[in-house]
């Protein structure tokens, strides 16, 4: 069986993403314009307040943008993006960010990212603008 080529860009992306995986954020599920990932908070994620540092809640929703924006082929990334915080997260809670397409125009596209807790609470949501790179396919990297 040929495997899904959406499932082997994104895991491929996945495979050089050493960001994502240093920081323990897990691939979890990828569809035409479509990717989940998850991310537990560590002790080394949290700010002066205790809570999860918006950053880090940033960019598990970006890295499910970036893995549902490349599923479609050539390389794109993000042109804009826009987070809203909802609910603050503590050391070991565990975060889902769920990306969906609302809508590709030439180069362009248009993601929303919801990111919550398993059992349902919604922390942040993120709307992301992606841009084709002229229909090169991703340089090669060695590991």
């Amino acid at each position: 069986m040929t495997p899904d080529p959406c499932v082997a860009r994104a895991r491929d992306m996945y495979a050089r993403d050493l960001t994502c995986q240093s920081l323990g954020i897990a691939l979890d599920e990828v569809a035409p314009g479509r990717a989940t990932v998850s991310m537990r908070v560590a002790a080394t994620m949290v700010n002066g307040h205790g809570t999860a540092h918006g950053g880090y809640l940033f960019l598990l929703a970006d890295a499910a943008f970036a893995y549902a924006c490349n599923t479609h082929g050539p390389a794109t990334v993000a042109q804009s993006a826009q987070v809203t915080f909802l609910q603050p997260c503590a050391v070991d809670d565990e975060l889902i960010a769920e990306a969906a397409e609302r809508t590709r125009y030439g180069r362009y596209g248009i993601y929303d990212v919801t990111v919550r807790r398993p059992e349902g609470p919604i922390v942040a949501e993120f709307r992301g603008h992606s841009v084709m790179l002229s229909g090169r396919p991703p340089e090669p990297r060695e590991l």
